[in-house]
């Protein structure tokens, strides 16, 4: 760099006994060289020159050489452009910011920064140095903190990957579950008689009793059972979305083999978290029923209407808050209430966030379980429920027919709609923890992904 024609770095000292200015080879040719002074060897002057003069400025206050160049001379860079000029001072135009080191700053249009630390120079990563490298990615989602498109991106890929294994295991526990679902409703439960009685506005308050008993009686038989085949879909589920993430392949025998050992438990943990939530909806109506018993009935209504919905916000935190206890105890191999630990460390601080994504992905499932649903709720009707005329007169008629097209719609929708809520639950946990606990390093390890040793810097949080 400094053998450039013209070119002297601003503050340094003369070199190779140069005056200041006589830097170029046309001025050598212009006038004598002068003669250097004599080293410490003793050796003499090879041939007579113009002698140095006596007064020379101090070291360090040396100047580029200013005017027209010599013939020959290439000129020097504009000031402030280039290796060369001495960049403006302060902050903003001129300065650090825009205009300044900036641009064009260092490295101006035709240097080594085109056009400059800043935009499209050095300092604009992936236009000069190429960025930082990207993370491992070795199955469905990058080994880095997560964002929400990716958490669903990656729930989507391992269902289109692993969609054999994920298409096996959500489609038959959906298919039993729905067969015994269509058993209970018309061999048990008789659900067309109670519609009937609750519909019908002479009937006696013993018949409307009985017929409450029955609908509740078969809505708590299809909640059992659809809670039985979540369960059990999820813990699958969340064994081929953890060996989705690795990259590797795995089989429903696989997946069932491994996750057999803790089942017993992810069925009490969800017995529990039920019960803790709906015990907090309860305590939030008993005075209201306290208050209908003792004799005002539509003020105690009132009361337990407005202490339930009240009590639905601790319920809910306590929801989300334990949520992600489902994929620590499959995962980490815990029991339940170290799982309930763990799922409230890693949200800790992040409420909101899993909160709103959980949400996003509830919604995106009951999305696509209605666009299934109503058109086979449509044919149901029309095929097997009288008719669309019968239906606007009354409730349907639930028979083989109604329930058999209703329950194939059901199936389509659980197949669909289980990986979803599934693999959002299990990324999210593999998210935080990725955050917390630099998880990405040793699912890069377990991977097989180079440069993933125990000496490899922790991802930022």
């Amino acid at each position: 760099m400094t053998d450039t024609p013209g070119w002297a770095s601003p503050g340094s000292a003369p070199s190779d006994g140069q005056e200041s200015g006589t830097s170029g080879p046309a001025d050598a040719a212009a006038r004598p060289d002068p003669a250097p002074p004599a080293d410490s060897s003793g050796e003499q002057p090879q041939s007579p020159g113009v002698k140095w003069s006596k007064e020379q400025p101090a070291p360090g206050q040396w100047s580029a050489p200013t005017g027209a160049p010599a013939p020959g001379q290439a000129p020097p860079p504009p000031a402030g452009t280039g290796w060369g000029g001495q960049p403006p001072t302060g902050h903003g135009p001129g300065g650090y910011g825009p205009g300044g080191y900036g641009t064009p700053g260092y490295g101006g249009p035709g240097s080594y920064g085109a056009p400059g630390y800043g935009p499209g120079g050095y300092g604009a990563w992936g236009a000069g140095w190429g960025g930082p490298p990207p993370a491992a990615k070795p199955g469905v989602i990058p080994l880095r903190p997560l964002g929400v498109g990716e958490i669903l991106d990656g729930t989507v890929s391992t269902m289109r990957t692993h969609w054999r294994t994920v298409l096996g295991i959500t489609l038959a526990v959906a298919v039993f579950s729905q067969i015994i679902v269509i058993l209970m409703q018309r061999l048990v439960v008789d659900s067309t008689t109670s519609s009937q009685v609750l519909s019908d506005p002479n009937a006696t308050a013993e018949e409307v009793g009985r017929a409450m008993g029955d609908t509740m009686l078969g809505s708590g038989a299809v909640f059992i059972v659809s809670l039985v085949s979540t369960v059990i879909a999820t813990a699958l589920l969340t064994t081929v979305t953890s060996r989705a993430v690795l990259g590797k392949p795995v089989t429903t025998a696989e997946a069932w083999r491994d996750a057999r050992p803790q089942v017993l438990k992810l069925f009490g943990l969800v017995f529990l978290l039920m019960v803790i939530c709906l015990g907090v909806i309860a305590l939030g109506t008993l005075p209201g029923v306290l208050v209908a018993t003792t004799g005002s009935p539509v003020g105690g209504i009132v009361l337990a209407v407005a202490g339930g919905l009240a009590a639905c916000v601790p319920a809910l935190w306590l929801a989300v808050r334990f949520s992600l206890a489902s994929p620590a105890l499959m995962l980490e191999k815990q029991g339940i209430g170290k799982s309930m630990s763990r799922s409230a460390k890693l949200i800790r601080g992040s409420w909101w966030r899993v909160f709103g994504i959980q949400l996003l992905a509830g919604l995106i499932a009951g999305i696509v379980s209605a666009i299934i649903a109503i058109p086979f709720l449509a044919l149901a009707v029309a095929f097997g429920g009288g008719g669309m005329t019968s239906m606007l007169n009354g409730p349907p008629h639930i028979g083989w027919a109604y329930l058999i097209i209703t329950g194939i719609g059901a199936v389509i929708g659980s197949t669909l709609t289980f990986p979803i809520t599934a693999g959002v639950t299990v990324l999210l946990y593999i998210d935080l923890r990725i955050r917390r606990e630099a998880l990405d390093l040793d699912l890069a390890r377990a991977a097989g992904v180079q440069g993933h040793g125990a000496d490899a810097p922790a991802s930022g949080s």
